[in-house]
């Protein structure tokens, strides 16, 4: 059993079957073997930039959505936000900083193509093998 945790854009390909997600990375999401976890950082990524205009999503339920894929919420606890303000200047992004703080707390694989990402000593899996 792998522990898994998405990054926006693997989260936005798996639900709109865009090619760019990987067989080996769609593959590791839907085995039933694997705990799959969306963070409250991706939705609120996400909320963001539909509200500057930058990405338009059909259904507005994402939360439900999480659900119904059967993936697991992971929340932003007060912990997970100071161990993302102490990690070292490698990424600007607010968003993936906290992903990154929450896999190292929890002990997650991130699924991204993000190749910054690495530079923190996290586990990952690429999402585009």
């Amino acid at each position: 059993m792998r522990r898994l945790l998405l990054d926006t854009h693997t989260f936005l390909w798996w639900l709109s079957g865009d090619p760019s997600l990987g067989e080996r990375a769609r593959a590791a999401i839907a085995d039933p073997r694997n705990q799959v976890f969306v963070s409250a950082a991706t939705g609120w990524e996400i909320a963001i930039k539909q509200a500057m205009g930058k990405l338009r999503i059909e259904d507005q339920d994402l939360d439900s959505i999480v659900e119904e894929e059967g993936f697991n919420h992971l929340p932003m606890t007060f912990f997970h936000g100071t161990q993302a303000g102490a990690l070292p200047q490698h990424h600007k992004d607010p968003f993936d900083r906290m992903r990154i703080a929450q896999a190292q707390a929890e002990g997650l694989t991130i699924l991204t193509a993000d190749a910054e990402i690495s530079k923190y000593g996290v586990h990952l899996q690429s999402a585009r093998s």
